[in-house]
């Protein structure tokens, strides 16, 4: 006896199913599609000693071989900034993180003017929040516009998980902060791009580049729920071929910070735009533009 439709249908629809499941699991295993273009194999590294230095915790921060370790204990973390501040540019660094429990601890790379405007600053963070064994490791991407400390910041927070084990290896991270837009990149792959909008939604005043490792067990892993442990101690950020390429704050005005695509694109082209819209589909797990907790009349450029 023929089959009928709805039974052939029937017996597809898990076929199908299992397709579609494979099909996603090889394309996450074998990351996003090729952005086309690798703007950190187009910008020279310099040694820390040349653009940057400590700023905190000298002796929880070890240089070797270019290499630089930074650590947080009980008691104290570490920190550094670069020499020169930055009206525009291209930042970025090759991190490898901490395995096993470091739940309460942010491991940071990011833009601030918070020493020569405090309380009232502008930031772009790439911040990694500390996890617990067996969870992914959170990357934060945050936008600050003459933000400040006291509660009243308001935060641009896209939140990804990544299409790789940070602990393992080290990946390049990088900011590129241009005067019409600021686009993040993980491994050349560009996960989040912030245009201007408008002067009031937008940093433009010179930014210093700092990293550092501290304790932020009061929001960093699921809100709060999870604390530093320090029976855990010490928690280990590991940084080297830092790329610090752009207008400082003395430059010229007719400096232009580096493009970050192939000849003929003023932003991204369209393979990155595709590898971006790859990270975002699969791996962001949060948007404030999407919170609806959130009172966007804050946020207009949402």
């Amino acid at each position: 006896m023929p089959l009928s439709i709805s039974s052939f249908l029937h017996m597809l629809l898990p076929l199908l199913s299992l397709l579609v499941l494979s099909l996603i699991i090889c394309s996450s295993a074998q990351g996003p599609p090729s952005p086309g273009y690798y703007p950190s194999s187009k910008i020279g590294p310099v040694s820390f000693d040349q653009g940057l230095r400590n700023l905190w915790g000298p002796q929880h921060q070890r240089l070797d071989q270019g290499s630089l370790t930074i650590w947080l204990d009980s008691n104290s973390g570490s920190g550094f900034k670069s020499l020169h501040s930055y009206r525009s540019g291209y930042f970025g660094a090759s991190i490898k993180l901490q395995p096993g429990y470091t739940a309460g601890v942010i491991t940071s790379f990011y833009l601030s003017n918070n020493q020569d405007h405090p309380g009232n600053h502008d930031e772009i963070d790439i911040e990694f929040l500390g996890t617990t064994p067996n969870k992914p490791y959170v990357l934060q991407t945050n936008v600050y516009i003459r933000g400040s400390g006291d509660g009243n910041i308001i935060g641009r927070e896209l939140r990804f998980h990544l299409w790789f084990d940070p602990t393992q290896d080290f990946h390049n991270y990088a900011v590129l902060w241009k005067p019409s837009e600021i686009i993040f990149f993980v491994d050349d792959v560009p996960i989040r791009r912030y245009p201007r909008k408008s002067d009031a939604t937008y940093p433009s005043r010179p930014m210093y580049v700092y990293g550092s490792i501290w304790d932020a067990s009061s929001w960093a892993t699921e809100n709060g729920k999870y604390k530093a442990d320090y029976k855990y101690q010490p928690f280990i950020g590991r940084y080297k071929n830092f790329k610090l390429q752009g207008c400082t704050a003395e430059s010229p005005s007719s400096c232009q910070p580096p493009s970050v695509s192939s000849s003929g694109f003023g932003s991204l082209s369209a393979p990155q735009f595709a590898a971006m819209q790859w990270v975002q589909n699969n791996y962001m797990v949060y948007n404030y533009c999407h919170d609806p907790r959130r009172d966007h009349t804050h946020t207009p450029e949402c």
